[in-house]
């Protein structure tokens, strides 16, 4: 009779879950990837924001406070894989933007593939696709769950920000390609030829009509939460003395890109949100009863972040003007896909130091690192200790990468080079901490860099030592911020779900980047990316 008891009660449990899921499960579910954002331009702009963009999603919403990324490198191509695919370069295989291949012995990009043709541009920007991750995303799985009738758009001014979340199964993802041409673009790994309305959009001159004065939002005397606007710790754009409001963008264009200029100011990130809108029309995403997938990033925050550094007035201005993008697409979700009808998650795929000139100047510990000295330096050092110029195969990346085929000949034990690389790096100048393909290996970290270092640790693609940069040094310009760091200026990022499915409230428990699509997987009943590490964030999802 007992155990009668637990079967029915197993039952229907299993039951109601299934009915549960069935009724919850949203028309739409939009995945904002903000790249660069800091979790505290949440809290710095905050009194900034209007009422219908950042600030509705949080107020009637859920605010994870306390949400970092588990792994390093924190760069945009490991970023927005983790973010989708659940799990970190350890298992997805996207180490950073660009790693070096040891068995193609060369640099490889993350989304840059050979066997594909541009489709909408004769440029090898075209020449692009996932293949280079290992596993699925949370997009491919509700492929699979729905037969493939659910629909997969990925969007980003930058090709890595919509290839990757998009996944392996994504009807579309596209990518702007600036230069001459000023255009949505795509590959054969998706279609043979630019949609109808693809091709309307590039012709319609949208991105044209960005050449325009770049001036501050709101009056400069009012932007109280970041630096002078004149100073010695921006890059600014070629043809204007200062990196100082306004800009005036056709006057600049010429010698910054052309319609590359665009996406180096908030404008990109408007020109973005034109196309996604076009995109949710065109593709009737959230119109019938398979759930559908847009995977959006904005990818000029990063732009500006890294001309003009995360104090600057320039990167109040397009996050005031990134609130306004917000507040729009959820009124256009509102009316076109119906409130309560979607879900929305908006994250990043890392944050952004500030600038370490800055920092130094304040009198806080910081500086630069000069990796091509350090190769040298590196390099000289084994040749004196082994009398072999070849043991090294690259360094890229904080990684040094041997020779294994020399190693062998020399009868050198890789343990022992390994051993005598990281003593002799740790004791260089802003040298933080040195890790071995042994220690990695061999042992497992439980918290802290080590636990960091560790999660981005690819078995395959990554080196044989790995060394880290003390706080605040950055191998970099003196102007402009950088990140990719395990610090919490770079791991620390905002998670906000909102809409259907999502209760309100707020948590400073901590969660990660690799929670992300469990959750989205649980909210919508479906499996998880095959190679997911993270959990569901079950604080928001339970009752």
């Amino acid at each position: 009779m007992k155990k009668l008891l637990i079967f029915l009660i197993i039952a229907f449990t299993m039951n109601l879950h299934a009915q549960i899921t069935s009724a919850d499960r949203p028309k739409l579910v939009v995945g904002i990837v903000v790249d660069q954002m800091r979790y505290d331009y949440l809290s710095r702009f905050w009194n900034r924001f209007g009422e219908d963009g950042f600030k509705r999603m949080v107020n009637e919403g859920y605010n994870f406070e306390n949400h970092h990324f588990n792994y390093v490198p924190t760069l945009t191509g490991p970023g927005h894989t983790s973010v989708w695919t659940g799990t970190s370069p350890m298992n997805h295989g996207i180490i950073s933007n660009n790693w070096y291949n040891k068995f193609e012995d060369k640099m490889v990009y993350c989304a840059a593939d050979e066997s594909v043709e541009p489709v909408g541009t004769t440029s090898s920007a075209g020449k692009m696709s996932p293949h280079r991750m290992k596993v699925t995303t949370v997009a491919d799985q509700n492929r699979l769950h729905t037969q493939m009738c659910g629909k997969t758009i990925g969007i980003s001014i930058k090709d890595r920000g919509s290839i990757l979340p998009a996944g392996h199964t994504a009807n579309a993802a596209y990518w702007f390609h600036g230069a001459d041409e000023g255009k949505f673009i795509t590959s054969s790994f998706y279609m043979k030829e630019l949609p109808q309305w693809v091709q309307d959009f590039n012709n319609s001159n949208v991105a044209e009509s960005y050449f325009k004065t770049w001036n501050t939002l709101e009056n400069i005397s009012t932007y109280k939460e970041s630096g002078l606007d004149v100073n010695n710790f921006e890059g600014g754009f070629r043809g204007k003395n200062s990196a100082s409001f306004p800009y005036d963008l056709k006057q600049l264009k010429a010698q910054n890109g052309n319609f590359d200029l665009i996406v180096q100011t908030p404008f990109g990130n408007d020109l973005t949100l034109d196309f996604a809108l076009a995109a949710i029309k065109a593709e009737e995403l959230g119109k019938d009863e398979d759930t559908d997938f847009l995977a959006l990033s904005f990818s000029s925050t990063d732009k500006v972040g890294h001309n003009f550094g995360v104090n600057s007035k320039e990167v109040e201005d397009a996050y005031l003007r990134l609130d306004k993008d917000l507040a729009e697409l959820l009124r256009y979700l509102d009316k076109n896909v119906g409130e309560g009808n979607y879900t929305v998650f908006l994250s990043a795929d890392h944050g952004g130091g500030d600038v370490s000139a800055y920092l130094e100047s304040v009198k806080i510990p910081a500086g630069y690192f000069d990796s091509k000295s350090f190769t040298e330096k590196l390099k000289t050092f084994v040749f004196q200790e082994y009398g072999k110029n070849n043991l090294i195969k690259n360094i890229s990346n904080d990684q040094v990468f041997f020779n294994y085929e020399a190693l062998d000949e020399a009868e050198i034990p890789t343990e022992a080079l390994e051993e005598k690389i990281a003593h002799y790096i740790l004791q260089q100048d802003r040298i933080h901490m040195v890790f071995t393909r042994s220690q990695l290996e061999g042992s497992s970290f439980q918290h802290g860099i080590g636990e960091l270092i560790q999660n981005g640790f690819n078995q395959k693609r990554s080196g044989d030592v790995i060394f880290v940069l003390d706080p605040a040094v950055v191998s970099y310009s003196e102007t402009g911020s950088m990140h990719g760091s395990g610090f919490p200026y770079d791991t620390h990022a905002p998670l906000i779900f909102f809409g259907k499915g999502i209760k309100h409230g707020s948590t400073t428990q901590r969660s990660e980047v690799i929670d992300i699509a469990p959750t989205v997987s649980a909210l919508l009943g479906i499996s998880f990316p095959d190679a997911a590490t993270g959990k569901p964030l079950y604080i928001m999802l339970d009752n």
